[in-house]
């Protein structure tokens, strides 16, 4: 994707989601639009809309919050993999669903700018005000998931990769990544911007799977030099053990704090639902996030809904 999504097209693409219902709620079209903003203390059915984007640890917290959510008495419903940010930002903002799991920095530098090196504070001060009117942030969780730039053990060595920058060391330098990638701030021109890396020399090899097995064995088949993969996925191989990869190092950090955050349709939720989300935020460490999304991928193949269910329970 080299250019930001078009309305019709988000749409498009949100309709043919399928949305899996986690508690009893009205018969109500789960695309239909909902009570504008601002014009109630909830939404119109009372009902959590929860969506996701297209990878695994975006479901699994969004599954995590469901899961509280029920046990706290509200109706939740869960359409699981949207797809990107361009696509998920337009079905909330169009009321289709009410609440989405984000990541601080990469939301802020959607919808506005951050300075360079920004810390964790800086991210929340410029998202507070650069959030449109329609929509609201909860709290970060201390635990966030942050991209990063991986590359094989042996490119490493034979290049003498350490840090980002170094990447100019490479002829050229292709990167499998999400299409998206192409037009983040610290894709090809936070490369060029920040660590001086000359624009001819890179290219982004696109993969939606969010950093998933098919990134990984592009990186691992000599397909790419480079992969933007979260810190928080496991990189497996083809025998589902950890690939030997090395996390190029950001000294200029280009790639912003990532916690996690619910990001929600202005007076949408029902009562109390906001405070239930935060409390489960308060303890979700990176740490967490990385044991969730390994029993996923790995070998246990666990599905989100069984993770949630059992992250929830362990918390009592």
């Amino acid at each position: 994707m080299t250019a930001r999504i078009t309305k019709t097209a988000s749409v498009l693409a949100f309709a043919a989601v399928a949305t899996l219902t986690l508690a009893s709620c009205a018969s109500e079209d789960p695309t239909a639009t909902t009570t504008a903003p601002g014009t109630d203390t909830e939404s119109a059915d009372g009902t959590v809309k929860i969506g996701t984007a297209n990878f695994p640890e975006s479901e699994i917290i969004g599954q995590i919050w469901a899961e509280a959510l029920r046990e706290a008495g509200f109706d939740v419903e869960v359409t699981s993999g949207i797809g990107s940010r361009e696509v998920y930002i337009t079905a909330l903002e169009e009321g289709s669903i009410n609440l989405v799991p984000e990541y601080s920095g990469n939301l802020t530098q959607y919808f506005g700018e951050l300075p360079a090196g920004a810390d964790e504070d800086a991210v929340r001060d410029t998202l507070r005000s650069a959030l449109p009117a329609e929509l609201e942030a909860g709290d970060f969780a201390p635990g966030e998931s942050k991209d990063a730039y991986r590359v094989t053990k042996e490119t490493a060595e034979k290049y003498n990769l350490v840090t980002i920058g170094d990447l100019g060391n490479l002829d050229t330098v292709t990167i499998a990544a999400p299409p998206e990638f192409a037009e983040r701030p610290y894709g090809p021109e936070g490369l060029t911007g920040v660590y001086g890396i000359d624009a001819s020399k890179i290219t982004v090899t696109p993969i939606s799977d969010g950093g998933g097995p098919l990134t990984v064995a592009a990186l691992l088949e000599g397909k790419a030099d480079a992969a933007n993969i979260y810190t928080t996925s496991p990189a497996l191989n083809d025998d589902g053990e950890e690939a030997d990869l090395v996390t190029l190092e950001d000294p200029e950090n280009l790639i912003p704090p990532q916690n996690i955050l619910p990001l929600y349709r202005a007076g949408e939720l029902p009562d109390g639902a906001l405070d239930v989300i935060n409390s489960v935020n308060a303890t979700l460490t990176t740490e967490d996030l990385v044991s969730m999304n390994l029993r996923n991928v790995g070998k246990e193949r666990a599905e989100p809904a069984q993770i949630a269910k059992e992250y929830v329970a362990d918390r009592k």
